[in-house]
C-alpha cells in the first residue's frame, strides 16, 4: 500500500444494497447497525439478534449504532450499558479485528428541551465513554461523528467535537469527518487540515448526500478529499448517499461514484 494514499473505498449500506455495492467494485461494505445488522426478531419487547444476511461475512466499518427511541442521555444508564453490551459482540461476531464502528444517532444523543448544554455534554461523555470500553472489550474502536443541527443538537461541528473529547479527556476516540455535516454547519474544510491526526474515518457525498457526480451536484467534495489528505488521513473512506430506490439505478450510481472518486484520489498521490 501506498503509504500516502487511503487504505479503501467503501459504501455504508443497509442489507438490501450490500450486494449491488459489491458488484459496484466497492472495497468494502459499511454496514448500518441499528434495525440492520443487529435486529428484534420478537419485536420492541425481544432481544437483539444479528441478521442472517450478514452470516459468515467481515466487515471494517459501520454506522448508525443507537436506534432513536433510545435517548441516551436521559435513559436509565444501566439500560445504555445493556444495550452496548448486547449489540456490540453481535457486530464483533461480523467485523475485523480493530474495525470503527461510527457513533452519530443523533436522535438518541439530542438533548431534551431544558437541558443545559454543560448537563448533556457531561450525559454523553458517560455514554461515550461505555460505548468506547465496550468496543474495546470486543476488540473494535468508536468513532465520533458530529451532526448538523438538522439532526442533532449535542455536537454539532468537527472542531465542537475535538474540543468535547479533551475537555471531558476521553482517549481512545477519534472524528469522523463527513462532508454533509461540515457543509451544513458552513465549517471550514481547513478544520481538518489543523487537526488532522483526528481524523478517525471519513464519510464523502455530493451536495445534499447525492452520489457523486449527480446532477446538480458540485466539487465540494474534491476539495473535502484534498483537504482529508491534506491532514495527514490515510484510512479507509466510506460514501454516504443517497442511493436510487431500484437496485440496478443505485449499483450504477455506486459505480460511478466510486469511480469518480478513485480518480480525484489517484491525482492526490
Amino acid at each position: 500500500m501506498d503509504p500516502m494514499s487511503f487504505t479503501g473505498f467503501g459504501v455504508v449500506a443497509g442489507a438490501e444494497l450490500t450486494e449491488a455495492v459489491r458488484r459496484a467494485g466497492a472495497d468494502h461494505v459499511e454496514p448500518t447497525i441499528a434495525g440492520n445488522l443487529a435486529i428484534r426478531p420478537d419485536g420492541d419487547d425481544g432481544g437483539w439478534a444479528r441478521n442472517d444476511v450478514y452470516a459468515g461475512d467481515r466487515f471494517p466499518s459501520f454506522a448508525i449504532l443507537v436506534p432513536g427511541g433510545l435517548p441516551l442521555l436521559t435513559a436509565d444508564p444501566a439500560a445504555v450499558r445493556g444495550y452496548f453490551d448486547a449489540v456490540l459482540p453481535i457486530v464483533r461476531s461480523v467485523a475485523d479485528r480493530g474495525a470503527k464502528i461510527v457513533f452519530g444517532s443523533g436522535t438518541a444523543r439530542t438533548a431534551p428541551d431544558g437541558m443545559p448544554r454543560t448537563e448533556a455534554h457531561r450525559r454523553f461523555a458517560e455514554v461515550l465513554r461505555t460505548a468506547r470500553d465496550a468496543a474495546a472489550a470486543n476488540d473494535m474502536r468508536i468513532v465520533l461523528e458530529p451532526l448538523s443541527r438538522s439532526e442533532t443538537n449535542v455536537l454539532n461541528s468537527f472542531a465542537e467535537a475535538v474540543r468535547f473529547l479533551d475537555d471531558a479527556a476521553i482517549d481512545g476516540v477519534d472524528v469522523v469527518a463527513d462532508l454533509f455535516h461540515i457543509r451544513n454547519e458552513g465549517e471550514s474544510l481547513d478544520v481538518l487540515r489543523e487537526h488532522g491526526a483526528r481524523i478517525g474515518h471519513v464519510h464523502v457525498s455530493d451536495r445534499d448526500r447525492l452520489p457523486l457526480g449527480a446532477e446538480g451536484g458540485d466539487d465540494v467534495w474534491r476539495d473535502f478529499l484534498t483537504a482529508v489528505h491534506d491532514g495527514g488521513y490515510r484510512g479507509s473512506v466510506s460514501l454516504e448517499c443517497n442511493w436510487s430506490r431500484d437496485t440496478a439505478a443505485a449499483e450504477a450510481e455506486i459505480r460511478r461514484s466510486l469511480d469518480l472518486l478513485r480518480r480525484a484520489h489517484a491525482a492526490l498521490v
